[in-house]
């Protein structure tokens, strides 16, 4: 196998949900912006492979955010996608055995096809305590949502702060709405809880680490499950661990692991099932990853 080209970058995908961020707002913050300041980055990382295994591994980030006065408006995007194409045996003739290169193909299957984007609003109350909104919109297919639309409010607290580390903790609302691979839309009201601490390590060093859950509110009408999903049945998890490290005044390099898990998953995204049948997605998904993020300003 020839590599033809690796950016800085090592994915091994699995669907993906929204990514739970370090993206809280912090009202000292904004008591220091006497004008409107913005802040903007982006990330990117790229796996090529080409000979007896062939593959394309791609992902990528932007983050922004306007800081005004007590209020805070930030956008988040992010995408993952994978491809990978295996050589094959295909018994044309159905003797049992290959007869020749015809009968070796090259299968082509899509491992990861993720898409999250988020705009939040945070309205700082106290130096401690603040309230935000949010509007989501994300599309996962192996994990079997063709698309999900959502929004979040809450209420945010910094619960710990120091020059070097700070936690907070939000709790709020959470709305979703997925179109799935199979079967009919459903809607999704959710409490969810969220906690994130950051903190320099060494200097140019930082952890960056959360946890999120949720759980839902209201009955679901699951096409994999003919019971569905009663109050708090549908329970989803989500954690990330990153370390990010500058090699440059707008360079930096980040390696990071998230974990979700979803207890009640949608339908696995697969053809050519017996009528009646639909199996569940994974419950767990995994992403590891490199890449480098580029700070404008």
């Amino acid at each position: 196998m020839r590599s033809l080209c690796a950016v800085a970058a090592l994915c091994i995908p699995s669907a993906a949900a929204a990514d739970p961020k370090f993206e809280f707002g912090k009202a000292e913050e904004l008591e220091k912006v006497k004008e409107t300041e913005w802040t903007a980055s982006a990330e990117l990382g790229v796996v090529f492979t080409t000979g007896n295994s062939e593959s394309t591994s791609i992902s990528a980030g932007l983050r922004a955010t306007r800081k005004t006065g007590k209020n805070k408006l930030s956008l988040e995007g992010s995408m993952l996608y994978a491809k990978s194409a295996l050589r094959v045996i295909n018994d044309r003739n159905g003797n049992g055995t290959i007869d020749g290169p015809e009968e070796i193909t090259t299968q082509t299957s899509l491992t990861a096809e993720t898409f999250a984007s988020k705009l939040r609003y945070d309205r700082f109350l106290t130096k401690l305590n603040s309230v935000f909104v949010a509007a989501l919109a994300s599309r996962d297919v192996p994990a079997g949502k063709q698309s999900v639309l959502g929004a979040q409010l809450g209420y945010s607290r910094q619960l710990y702060k120091t020059k070097k580390a700070e936690a907070v903790a939000e709790l709020g609302y959470d709305y979703s709405h997925e179109n799935l691979v199979t079967g009919d839309p459903i809607s999704i009201h959710s409490a969810r809880g969220f906690l994130g601490y950051k903190a320099e390590m060494t200097e140019g060093t930082t952890l960056d680490t959360s946890f999120e859950a949720l759980t839902n509110l209201n009955h679901e009408d699951l096409a994999t499950r003919p019971e569905g999903a009663d109050f708090g049945e549908d329970t989803r998890l989500n954690g990330k661990f990153a370390i990010s490290a500058k090699i440059g005044k707008t360079l930096a390099v980040q390696t990071s692991i998230e974990l979700k898990y979803d207890h009640r998953p949608a339908p696995l995204a697969i053809k050519n099932l017996a009528m009646g049948f639909v199996p569940e997605a994974s419950s767990l998904d995994t992403i590891m990853k490199a890449s480098l993020i580029y700070s404008f300003f």
